[in-house]
């Protein structure tokens, strides 16, 4: 027997190897299973050129749990070891036996791991001791059987052993009972080993007979040693890849289309994409692509290591050269994580293109599912924008698909305003923006639907690409200013009578401060009152509800325009009827407005001709006793007018018919609406 210490640097490799060397001590499986694995194919290659002329016979690794025992047992028929390998590989953590191996057999070496090393010492984070009884494949060696306890002594021994290979068992540590249950060792191997290439084994298979479940004898092999990914595309049809989507999410939807990847320089990457169908306005679920080393599953938390866009698809990605056991900090920093990430945008980009110019009829009928994820492609990444421009669509409220260049011809013409900017019009909800979308129609607009979840932040991101352009909804201003092709009219009103109907249409109640009334000269056939909302303010407030670090516009309470056309005949209606019903009050305060006004202006005029310290505070209380008596004179002025607007079924019919056309009358208001609308019949 051989004792020994195992040759590291320090006495507290099993320490760091518990608590800091892994993020998860569930790995330990993984490693082994990797390891066995790897000495499996190892025996491969060397049968395929030669070296070994044995059988091989089966080469199933069996995974085995005793409770009694309190042990994990992890065997396979490879390559096996001698003392001397089992030595050096083991106690000399330093080494690695996948160095020599891949030297010696580069050109043969397809896809090996090459773990059995540092990995091997993860069964410490669960084990109190664990043996390794190993024979190797080479004549005549003796099988020999290694074991250690958690701490740097180990012993060497040779025993007896019918066949090559090597087993692995743990003997569980009280803090780790929960390995010990088999439907937890079931859930780690189809989690971490589902597409391993060697067939793994663990327990028998199981059929329903007299009422219970008896095994067969059969064994239940857990994985799938030739996943759609490894095979080659000429190899697979549609309903193969609709198979290996249903095998990776048993419960999810059809997908829409899958990419392929395959590339041999300037490195190594396999792996199929799915593209799910993602609706405008769900919560999007991410870590659905899962990520390989040649087959071991290492994370599906790819957020870093592909761009983030790409985390809404579905799938796989395998590549040896992406390391197993390091931090996602180190992987996004890994030059060969960046090339890879590059190139699976490009690659993703490509197809889209492909299946659009192949056949368009098909995408556009795909779009509002694609729609999120290209968006957020481009928005989020330079390289994809470039290329998804060229194949991303408008949809206008018709229904009708426009790629960018297509709808800027489109429109270019009709509505180029008369500063030569490009006005995109589009409406975010076609049922509640209906009149306003039907107004810009009329006038041969052309108004786009943009209704999903993405589509705000976007057209913030195209005004900075498009020349010249701008995107405004379509109730965002009246008709004439939304597309402003000459000055607007004059008005059949003087200033000072929109003045005093601006206090008139001052909405009363606890919506008051949601208005702002304003005035602008339409048309005698446009509607005689409008409500519109700031493009600004409203994009503001719909960016904050979706995330953008906006959050101070979405505290800010709602606000409109209530827009009021002094050209149409009802509003000098209204004004007549102001006129019979209070103009000698209405003239009588303008009159004192005007007189007071003369004085203030005529004092103001004479103080700014001293000094400050030369005007008396006499004359200093004459002018604030002049200016509190016209603040109370225009304070009853805008009482008088706002309590006529409140007592006049024509302003209140107007305002209502404004809401109403806005979708914004409900409840009780509407309620009184439909009452005074018979009354007014």
């Amino acid at each position: 027997m051989q004792k020994g210490t195992i040759g590291v640097t320090t006495e507290n490799i099993f320490p760091i190897i518990k608590k800091f060397l892994y993020s998860d001590h569930e790995i330990f499986l993984r490693e082994l299973i990797s390891n066995a694995v790897d000495a499996t194919n190892k025996l491969k290659t060397m049968s395929s050129v030669g070296d070994y002329k044995g059988e091989l016979g089966d080469l199933t690794i069996r995974v085995s749990v005793d409770k009694k025992k309190k042990t994990i047992k992890v065997s396979d028929r490879g390559i096996g070891m001698t003392a001397e390998e089992l030595d050096k590989y083991l106690n000399q953590i330093a080494f690695s036996s996948a160095n020599d191996f891949l030297e010696k057999y580069k050109d043969q070496a397809n896809s090996l791991i090459g773990h059995f090393g540092l990995g091997f010492y993860s069964s410490f984070m669960v084990s109190d001791k664990v043996e390794v009884i190993t024979k190797s494949w080479q004549d005549n060696a003796p099988a020999v059987k290694w074991t250690c306890d958690g701490s740097p002594e180990f012993t060497i021994e040779e025993i007896e052993k019918e066949s090559r290979g090597t087993d692995v068992i743990l003997y569980i540590d009280k803090d780790s009972k929960e390995f010990l249950e088999e439907d937890r060792i079931e859930q780690l191997l189809k989690k971490y080993c589902r597409f391993l290439p060697v067939e793994i084994a663990f327990g028998k298979e199981k059929e329903w007979k007299d009422g219970k479940y008896v095994e067969t004898g059969k064994d239940k092999i857990i994985n799938n040693t030739k996943p759609a990914w490894t095979l080659k595309p000429s190899e697979l049809k549609d309903e193969d890849y609709l198979k290996f989507y249903r095998e990776l999410y048993p419960a999810g939807d059809e997908p829409l289309f899958n990419i392929h990847l395959n590339v041999d320089y300037p490195f190594k990457l396999t792996g199929i994409l799915y593209f799910p169908r993602i609706k405008s306005n769900i919560e999007i679920q991410k870590n659905k692509i899962q990520l390989y080393c040649n087959q071991v599953f290492v994370t599906d938390s790819v957020e870093g290591i592909v761009p983030e866009f790409l985390t809404l698809l579905h799938g796989v990605l395998d590549s040896p050269d992406i390391p197993l056991n390091v931090s996602r900090s180190y992987l996004q920093s890994d030059s060969n994580v960046k090339k890879i990430s590059a190139h699976i945008t490009k690659k993703v980009a490509d197809r889209l293109h492909e299946i659009f110019k192949n056949n368009r009829e098909e995408f556009e009928k795909k779009w509002d599912n694609l729609k999120l994820f290209i968006e957020y492609g481009m928005i989020t990444e330079e390289k994809f924008y470039e290329k998804a421009s060229k194949f991303a669509l408008f949809k206008n409220t018709d229904g009708k698909y426009f790629t960018f260049e297509e709808y800027e011809k489109l429109i270019k013409e009709n509505q180029t305003d008369k500063n030569k900017t490009l006005v995109y019009l589009y409406s975010t909800n076609k049922t509640d923006q209906y009149a306003y979308i039907e107004k810009a129609k009329a006038r041969g607009y052309d108004v786009l639907l943009l209704d999903g979840q993405l589509d705000i932040h976007l057209i913030n991101y195209l005004e900075t690409k498009f020349k010249d352009s701008r995107f405004v909804r379509v109730d965002a201003d009246v008709i004439d200013k939304l597309i402003q092709k000459a000055d607007l009219k004059e008005p059949k009103l003087t200033k000072d009578q929109m003045d005093d109907l601006r206090s008139v249409f001052n909405i009363k109640g606890k919506d008051k401060e949601m208005f702002h009334v304003m005035f602008e000269t339409l048309d005698e056939n446009e509607a005689p009152v409008i409500i519109t909302q700031s493009e600004f303010m409203r994009r503001m407030k719909d960016m904050s509800q979706i995330g953008g670090g906006l959050n101070f516009y979405g505290e800010m309470p709602d606000s409109y325009n209530l827009v009021v056309n002094p050209n149409h005949p009802l509003i000098q209606k209204v004004n007549d009827e102001l006129q019979s019903a209070a103009g000698e009050k209405l003239a009588e305060n303008s009159k004192e407005r005007n007189k007071l006004r003369e004085e203030i202006e005529f004092m103001e005029k004479e103080q700014s001709k001293k000094k400050s310290e030369e005007i008396s505070q006499f004359e200093k209380d004459d002018l604030e006793k002049l200016r509190n008596q016209l603040e109370d004179i225009e304070k009853a002025r805008r009482e008088l007018l706002e309590s006529f607007g409140a007592g006049n079924n024509l302003v209140k019919q107007l305002i209502d018919l404004a809401l109403l056309a806005n979708n914004m009358l409900k409840g009780e208001d509407l309620s009184v609406f439909v009452k005074r609308s018979i009354n007014l019949l």
